[in-house]
């Protein structure tokens, strides 16, 4: 062979060469790109449109109630069986999603679980009674389950804990966002287009929000990996959980809450039209007072923090939510309730912004069961309370449900209180 041959061998065999490196090279530049993309949080901004949607979906009930009972014939204390069927499978189910998206990943649970969620909302447009109505909302409050509190779980993985509080801010402004349009948009389909449609419009909205976050997401990991295959569901976790006293303290607390804010609140706005005859539109605008107070505490969090401290919070959170309701109850004039409510949602963000803070950190390795095991207690609670609460409306009233609603929530105030002073 000549020495031009040997050259040309050698020109070629070297051009082979850096060929394959490059190859090489933007193998390995693709694969930092995937694990660097994997590693990146989900945008808040997207997780908050899934949960606008849930919450949204709960408070829009709250001004039509009135009106579902009239349709269908029944006491504004029965058809709220509607606001319970949807509130307690919600927090049963918690139990289920939480070990599943430490499992498979919480990525993957919010966005089947809102899919579901979609449906199921839409379909309820369609029912001829309060029965179907009824099984529909339990479905979809089986779906729903999953979508809030495994986000709250995917937030705690992915954010430190001197930051968490002021992410989990960010992500309440979402929730918020749904308690104040939530009761105006029910108040305004109410008056002037009918309640069904409501129920049409988010079920598609939601399924559209459902869509951008498999495409946004299908790419992303959990911040914490998942533990493997899934498994049969034990409660051995949450016994475990419960061993511990300050999550004893924050569960009980948690559901006490709901059982008494929640479960009272549910008729204010059938108390506002029995009372003063106002208009739904106006119920539901009056109703978003308590999104307000929320927006104010997303707001101010930071401050609040550093001001009260989370003693502070729970305490002065308390005394307001009692004053509010024993206000409403006592001062006959609807004027004073937007201030109220406002006042209202302010002290009910500020204790239970602090039990949720507390709840991420009971069980880091494992979030997703610590946080649906709070959100399972949230739930539970305010199921029981809006049948408990259904009967005294019906037997005695509307002042003595928002009175004992008031008291019991100064008493939980005052019991969180020194549980916290404990540890």
């Amino acid at each position: 062979m000549t020495i031009q041959h040997w050259l040309a061998y050698l020109r070629k065999k070297s051009i082979l060469e850096v060929r394959k490196l490059k190859h090489q090279e933007n193998i390995a530049v693709g694969r930092l790109a995937k694990d660097t993309a994997s590693k990146t949080p989900v945008s808040l901004g997207l997780l908050g449109a899934a949960a606008f949607m849930v919450v949204a979906d709960v408070r829009v009930i709250d001004p039509l109630l009135h009106i579902i009972a009239d349709e269908f014939k029944v006491g504004v204390g029965s058809a709220a069986v509607i606001i319970s069927a949807y509130t307690i499978p919600y927090g049963l189910f918690q139990i289920v999603y939480g070990p599943l998206g430490d499992r498979i990943g919480k990525l993957k649970v919010i966005t089947v679980a809102l899919t579901a969620f979609a449906v199921g909302t839409a379909v309820c447009a369609f029912v001829s009674n309060i029965v179907l109505l009824t099984l529909l909302r339990f479905l979809t409050g089986m779906a729903a389950a999953g979508i809030v509190p495994i986000t709250l779980a995917y937030i705690g993985d992915n954010f430190p804990y001197e930051e968490r509080q002021a992410a989990l801010g960010k992500y309440l402004s979402a929730l918020v966002l749904g308690q104040i349009l939530g009761g105006s948009l029910g108040g305004i389909f109410g008056e002037y287009i009918g309640w069904r449609y409501i129920f049409l419009v988010f079920g598609f909205v939601s399924l559209g929000i459902a869509g951008l976050l498999w495409r946004g997401t299908r790419h992303l990991s959990d911040g914490y990996p998942p533990q493997g295959r899934v498994s049969r569901i034990t409660f051995r976790p949450y016994y475990q959980l419960l061993r511990q006293p300050m999550a004893r303290a924050v569960v009980v607390g948690v559901f006490i809450e709901g059982l008494c804010l929640f479960g009272a609140f549910a008729y204010v706005g059938a108390f506002l039209r029995d009372r003063y005859t106002l208009s739904y539109v106006a119920i539901g605008f009056m109703l978003t007072g308590f999104g307000l107070g929320g927006l104010i505490y997303t707001r101010s969090v930071k401050w609040l923090v550093r001001r009260l401290g989370e003693i502070g919070l729970m305490g002065v959170g308390g005394s307001l939510m009692c004053t509010s309701f024993l206000a409403i109850a006592l001062f006959q004039n609807w004027i004073l309730f937007i201030p109220l409510n406002i006042l209202m949602g302010l002290g009910f963000y500020m204790m239970h912004g602090t039990l949720q803070t507390q709840a991420t950190e009971l069980t880091p390795e494992a979030r997703g069961t610590s946080v649906s095991l709070f959100v399972f207690s949230l739930f539970i609670g305010q199921g029981i309370g809006a049948a408990v609460f259904g009967k005294i409306v019906d037997n005695f009233g509307y002042i003595y449900c928002f009175i004992l609603a008031g008291v019991a929530i100064a008493l939980l105030s005052l019991w969180l209180v020194k549980q916290k002073q404990n540890h």
